[in-house]
């Protein structure tokens, strides 16, 4: 089943390697490294954003992709990372402010794992049933609003929470404008790492302004030269909370979209059909999230960064999502690692979190775009400018004490409000 047949560089030429395909392994580890790299800059911003540990989620990552292979039956080539769906209603969860470790963790852990426990089901009746009532109950005007939303919602946190001074507001300016650069300037891998090289240069940038001239509190660097390479991380436990729950659980739905998203590029790309397998991704992903959450990491999903590395080099094969899941569980058991990512300053980070706040913003329209969502069907129309407006202005509904925030009342109104209006035919 997962005995790759071996094909040779030479006799490539420009074509196409198939998923159970690989090349000689010397190649395969290192279109291993390629793809860990594309995913990293993403994988380790998310957790960040969310207060987590940076080494348990890249580990875990590791360890969803392999639980993932394991579930497809090693048929559909994919790295999970770290899903930024997730960041709003985490956010919202626990209340955390975008500095340090989030103290209430353990409730986001809960409704990390519950969210993985709701997409594991929807992936075993899919598996029984087919696609057809995922995409009736969630057409592309509905998940793009979702999406949408999730970005626009958390845009006052980098402008609010994360630039305490005049100097750390220039430096968030100095950071969006580096990534920028990068992401028109550059080609090949650097342009598809953009964030993570856009924020290298910002934290050089930082370094220059604060530590030489002083102008801001100085980037220290001591934790990192403190801290040993090799080590274990900083595990943690769920805590199950029914509100925390309530609002992460259908991340499942978005989860679902991107999933089913992922696969059909692939199909497409490969000439393969890979539908039957449909259900076993959605399952393999649901795991991973449980087994995610249930240690302390985020809840993961299927990487466009992977897809795009995949479309520009024509090589599909499983076997080297293989060796760059084991690569980043490896990369997990370094704190000195940990302690890099934590040593970067707040404003640069600030700075990136408004690029990709707006990026996931963006995704949703993308959405409709691809999908020619018609906006003259008042149906369509309205669903898109309600669930927008409840997700931004944080919407919110109380049950007693139980309070359902902006991203979960888009969600769920999304959701009713398409199946409420599609009863009558649009004239």
């Amino acid at each position: 089943m997962w005995a790759w047949a071996v094909k040779s560089a030479a006799a490539l030429r420009g074509g196409v390697v198939g998923p159970q395909e690989r090349l000689p392994w010397p190649q395969t580890v290192l279109l291993g490294v390629q793809h860990l790299i594309a995913m990293f800059g993403a994988t380790v911003l998310a957790p960040i954003l969310m207060g987590f540990d940076p080494n348990v989620a890249v580990l875990m990552s590791g360890v969803g992709t392999l639980i993932f292979f394991l579930m497809t039956r090693g048929q559909v080539p994919s790295y999970l990372g770290s899903s930024f769906a997730f960041i709003g209603v985490v956010i919202a969860a626990t209340g955390y402010a975008g500095q340090g470790p989030n103290a209430n963790l353990g409730v986001a852990l809960g409704g990390i794992v519950a969210c993985g426990l709701l997409y594991f089901l929807i992936g075993a009746v899919v598996h029984a049933v087919g696609t057809g009532w995922i995409e009736r109950l969630m057409p592309p005007v509905v998940t793009g609003s979702v999406v949408a939303v999730i970005g626009l919602n958390l845009a006052h946190i980098p402008v609010k929470n994360m630039a305490p001074t005049p100097f750390d507001a220039w430096m968030q300016a100095v950071t969006f404008v580096c990534v920028g650069l990068m992401a028109v300037f550059t080609r090949g891998m650097l342009q598809r790492l953009l964030i993570l090289m856009g924020l290298i240069v910002a934290s050089v940038v930082y370094a220059v302004l604060a530590n030489g001239l002083g102008l801001g509190k100085p980037l220290d660097l001591s934790g990192v030269a403190a801290a040993p390479w090799f080590g274990l991380p900083q595990f943690s436990t769920p805590v199950f909370s029914a509100p925390a729950i309530v609002l992460i659980a259908p991340v499942a739905i978005i989860l679902v979209a991107e999933n089913l998203g992922h696969i059909k590029a692939v199909t497409a790309m490969t000439g393969r059909d890979l539908d039957r397998y449909m259900g076993r991704a959605f399952m393999g992903d649901g795991l991973a999230t449980m087994v995610a959450g249930s240690a302390g990491g985020t809840g993961v999903t299927t990487y466009a960064e992977n897809i795009g590395v995949m479309a520009a080099t024509k090589i599909y094969s499983t076997a080297i999502f293989v060796v760059a899941g084991l690569m980043a569980i490896a990369l997990g058991f370094s704190p000195k690692f940990g302690a890099l990512i934590q040593a970067i300053p707040l404003a640069v980070m600030g700075g990136v979190s408004i690029v990709v706040f707006g990026l996931i913003a963006v995704a949703g329209a993308k959405i409709w775009v691809d999908n020619q969502v018609d906006f003259s069907d008042n149906r369509n129309l309205l669903v898109a400018a309600i669930t927008l407006v409840l997700g931004t202005g944080d919407f919110t509904l109380k049950f007693g004490d139980f309070a359902l925030g902006g991203i979960g009342t888009a969600t769920f109104g999304a959701i009713l409000l398409h199946a409420l209006l599609q009863g009558r035919a649009p004239r």
